[in-house]
């Protein structure tokens, strides 16, 4: 059966994405495998089944960030991808597009995060967020360089870092990985290919 497609609702402020949810569920896996949480590269996107996407930008807060988010092809291959203006006047300074996993996903079998990413030669950050993260600023954060040419980044869950919370990133329960345009003024263009676990 094929994975079905349908719009989030558009809350105010926020920029339309699109949310995916596969009628087949969860693709067989085993710890020994990589584990794709998310595929643009098909006929159809797949996304794991209970995740959602959703695309936006510090509107939400009152800056003036503006960016698109679009399914599309960039360099041969379809993807998902993000593109814009971020800029920090208004007390804003991001873009973001952001998977969203169903509660109680444990991801503590795999060692980390790999992305099939094309970007424009800039610099991007990854944010997870857990149970532990209550407040908005709270967030486990790494950096990695998207360069003008598919790639794949291999992001381990020891180079995220707390930012603003004390608790150790707990990933027997992962509730949400973001990809983000980040605090500086720049244009942002980040394609996503695939985004999955390794061992």
């Amino acid at each position: 059966m094929q994975p079905t497609r349908r719009k989030l609702l558009v809350m105010a402020g926020l920029a339309p994405f699109y949310s995916l949810a596969s009628a087949a569920g969860q693709r067989e896996t085993t710890a020994t495998e990589r584990l794709v949480l998310s595929d643009f590269t098909g006929e159809e996107p797949f996304t794991i089944d209970g995740a959602r996407w959703r695309g936006f930008t510090d509107r939400v807060m009152g800056g003036v960030s503006d960016a698109k988010f679009e399914q599309t092809e960039v360099a041969g291959k379809r993807c998902a991808r993000m593109s814009g203006r971020v800029t920090r006047d208004y007390g804003g300074g991001f873009a973001q597009m952001a998977l969203y996993l169903r509660q109680g996903s444990d991801v503590s079998a795999y060692r980390g995060i790999e992305l099939l990413v094309h970007g424009n030669d800039e610099d991007y950050n990854v944010h997870l967020r857990t149970p532990d993260c209550g407040w908005h600023s709270q967030s486990y954060r790494t950096t990695f360089r998207a360069e003008s040419t598919w790639q794949t980044v291999r992001l381990p869950w020891v180079a995220f870092r707390p930012n603003d919370l004390r608790a150790p990133l707990d990933t027997t329960n992962l509730r949400r990985i973001g990809l983000l345009g980040w605090m500086r003024d720049f244009e942002a263009d980040l394609a996503l290919a695939e985004i999955a676990l390794y061992v």
